[in-house]
């Protein structure tokens, strides 16, 4: 099993060693043991998959080996013809509230540059099935940018968003810097980023970095309601359109649309769109089947 995660950054400070193991791996309904992690699917016709931190000790802080689960958990969603969408989320007190320092605190710049550390962090972005985060909590640091990996974020309303790292000497490392600032423009995340501030869910979804904020105990039924929506679809039309809405961040808008123009070409060549414009025609539901 992956070393064990002992402690978190919580209000920008590193807390007391917290040691948190499982005293046994769960079998999960994807087919593998995780420790760190629980994961099913959820949804009418399971297909949602479904991933929560589980480390309530810690507040779901954020380890390698936790992220290393992670990986594995979106690589059985992602193969799985059944599911649709992804929903990842914590607890009613954390989605997860930073990353363990003292995984990082003796680390030396040859060992983070040569080993390239936290590249497997980003997994989380390039799964092709869409993403829902259902955060309630602390979404601080490493979880913050975790959520930001997501396609879509959904906040519990008592929810704190923030990118404490300048408190401990560092910087964002896993996208923070750079996911935060497109999705609440530069002068807020430098803000966030310079001074170590959080934000709530209300300031959240007002400066774009959430879609809808719900009470606490409604937020993971929204969160799978809107993923079963998703799944309803075709699941290779989805993944052209989140290829599309990905590559505005990185495109000029000229070439975004000649990739979008592109990717909507494509759909000519499935049997999905037929299906969908004929089912319109004829004034039924369509029957997707995701070919």
């Amino acid at each position: 099993m992956a070393t064990f995660c002992r402690s978190l950054t919580l209000l920008g400070r590193p807390t007391s060693s917290l040691v948190y193991r499982l005293t046994a791996a769960r079998q999960c309904s994807s087919g593998g043991p995780y420790e760190y992690i629980l994961v099913d699917k959820k949804g009418e016709n399971k297909n949602v998959g479904f991933i929560q931190l589980n480390r309530p000790k810690a507040l779901n802080a954020l380890c390698d080996g936790l992220m290393k689960e992670m990986g594995k958990a979106l690589d059985d969603f992602e193969a799985d013809s059944q599911v649709g969408a992804i929903v990842i989320t914590g607890s009613d007190r954390a989605f997860a509230a930073g990353a363990d320092i003292k995984e990082m605190q003796n680390r030396t710049f040859q060992e983070c540059y040569g080993g390239n550390f936290l590249s497997h962090w980003n997994r989380v972005s390039t799964v092709k099935k869409p993403v829902i985060a259902a955060v309630n909590g602390y979404a601080l640091g490493g979880g913050c940018e975790l959520a930001m990996m997501c396609d879509i974020i959904y906040a519990g309303e008592k929810a704190q968003f923030g990118q404490p790292e300048i408190l401990l000497g560092t910087i964002p490392g896993a996208g923070g810097t750079q996911r935060l600032t497109r999705a609440v423009g530069k002068s807020l995340a430098m803000e966030m980023v310079l001074t170590g501030d959080r934000i709530s869910a209300q300031e959240a979804k007002q400066s774009g970095l959430v879609s809808k904020v719900f009470p606490i105990d409604q937020l993971v039924p929204e969160a799978v309601k809107c993923g079963e929506k998703i799944a309803a679809h075709s699941k290779i039309i989805s993944a052209m359109a989140k290829e599309a809405v990905n590559a505005a961040f990185e495109l000029t808008l000229a070439e975004g649309n000649r990739l979008e123009k592109r990717l909507f070409h494509a759909t000519f060549a499935t049997e999905d769109r037929k299906e969908g414009m004929t089912a319109f025609v004829e004034k039924r539901k369509a029957n997707f089947q995701d070919q």
